[in-house]
């Protein structure tokens, strides 16, 4: 298991979890910031040294503080075109529920999935959201998920705008087919071994009707 703000030995992944509502957050090699739902106090260590912040989609828990995360490590902003647009737009990105609004920040990278940032492979996910994106390391096995699965095996919401029941099926089937060893998702606590032996569990699981 790993905890808040510890490092996976095999590779400098940084668990920064999310509060409350908010999404977990992760530095990946020192260099990328995944997700923005955290504050900017959570990453002041690290603002030096961010070079991309990568958004695994558009709702607003995990992007809520991107704006000041921008600010203050003049990163560059990547997500999926799909998604771009929740950036702007409240209802897409669910800012409306937390009584919030929209960064309204335009995207300096728009990514359709297949790039590689910094060693990790971008993996296009959709059916959470038309945009969510896994980030992979071939080397590692590391998977950072977004909501796409989570590490108890679950799978994320497909009832919100864009959200696909049949789309996010072939996605969790596409992750299946990779060599995952440690799984680091949007929500709860990341898994440090049977990566695939989970992804596979959330295949069966949405195969057999649950959510």
């Amino acid at each position: 298991m790993l905890y808040a703000g510890e490092y996976d030995s095999h590779m400098a992944v940084k668990f920064i979890p999310g509060r409350g509502m908010y999404a977990n957050a992760y530095i990946a090699r020192g260099t990328i910031l995944v997700d923005a739902g955290v504050t900017p106090m959570a990453i002041e260590a690290h603002r030096d040294t961010i070079t991309h912040i990568i958004l695994t989609h558009c709702h607003f828990d995990h992007i809520a503080y991107l704006t000041a995360l921008q600010k203050m490590t003049g990163a560059r902003i990547c997500i999926h075109e799909a998604d771009a647009k929740g950036l702007m737009d409240d209802n897409y990105s669910l800012a409306m529920h937390f009584g919030q609004r929209s960064p309204g920040i335009v995207p300096d990278i728009i990514l359709q999935g297949g790039e590689v940032i910094e060693g990790y492979e971008i993996i296009h996910t959709p059916g959470h959201t038309p945009g969510s994106i896994c980030l992979y390391d071939r080397e590692s096995q590391d998977l950072i998920t977004g909501d796409t699965v989570f590490s108890d095996g679950g799978f994320g919401r497909y009832d919100f705008p864009g959200g696909s029941r049949d789309l996010l099926t072939e996605s969790l089937k596409k992750l299946s087919e990779l060599k995952v060893e440690r799984l680091y998702p949007g929500h709860g606590v990341p898994a440090m071994q049977n990566g695939e032996r989970i992804i596979k569990g959330a295949v069966t699981l949405i195969q057999s009707g649950y959510g």
